[in-house]
């Protein structure tokens, strides 16, 4: 009877150390899975490379080899802007000086007709923007100052004016028209302080030539009409000037 006792005991207490056991590897396994469901999940996808026998881990989402080198090659070109290239959004600022070649003016003053009273111009033309990928839209202000027998008229003109081809087509020639009115801040008497003004060009250009700044030479005529008397202006003009794109 002693030795039933003695051997209940012992399984009992061997049944109490196998359910410890048991109820602490639980415990401990439970900690680790809650352990590992609290470290945040990672949305990178690594894959074991062995490189000289060693085992390294490579982030897969990271594009490699010709991969790469085609996302390397065009993001270079969707930043890069090769020179004498501008775009639709981009705009310019040409700033100019000339002088007239050969001029006439008719009833303007005491004189029927003046020969060469066209002298310097100066002006600044701002492009706007462009209309449907054909040509480029700009507004020109100029400063004219002319020789009559009875005075030295001076006059700003505001022109908005068409040019074609755009300046986006990298063709170096253009063409354009504008008309507009003209102001004189000094006029002859008896004349009108307004006029009629319209210029018909032809030049060339050429963009970033040294950073932002390129280059241009221009032709055509620079015409007016006074608005309340029978003066008229014709002139062939030359100028040139710089060009500043932004």
């Amino acid at each position: 009877m002693q030795r039933f006792k003695l051997q209940l005991i012992k399984y009992t207490l061997v049944f109490v150390v196998v359910a410890l056991s048991s109820v602490i590897g639980l415990q401990v396994v439970d900690a680790k899975v809650r352990v590992v469901n609290r470290v945040p999940s990672s949305d990178v996808e690594t894959v074991e490379v062995k490189e000289n026998g060693i085992s390294r881990e490579r982030d897969r989402s990271r594009p490699v080899g010709a991969k790469a080198a085609t996302k390397f090659f065009k993001k270079d070109q969707e930043t890069s802007r090769s020179p004498s290239e501008i775009s639709s959004e981009d705009h310019f600022l040409a700033i100019h000086l000339g002088t007239f070649v050969d001029s006439d003016a008719y009833v303007w003053g005491d004189s029927e007709h003046a020969d060469d009273p066209g002298k310097l111009n100066l002006g600044v033309t701002y492009r706007i923007g462009e209309w449907t990928n054909t040509m480029d839209l700009l507004f020109r202000v100029d400063f004219i100052n002319y020789e009559l027998l009875d005075g030295k008229p001076m006059k700003m003109s505001l022109l908005p004016m068409i040019l074609f081809p755009d300046a986006t087509s990298k063709f170096p020639l253009y063409f354009g028209a504008g008309i507009g009115p003209g102001v004189f801040f000094k006029q002859l008497p008896r004349e009108s302080s307004v006029s009629l003004d319209y210029q018909l060009i032809a030049g060339a250009r050429a963009f970033d030539l040294i950073e932002n700044t390129g280059f241009f030479i221009e032709t055509g005529l620079k015409n007016h009409l006074h608005l309340l008397s029978d003066g008229q202006f014709n002139g062939v003009f030359v100028s040139a000037g710089a060009i500043f794109t932004f």
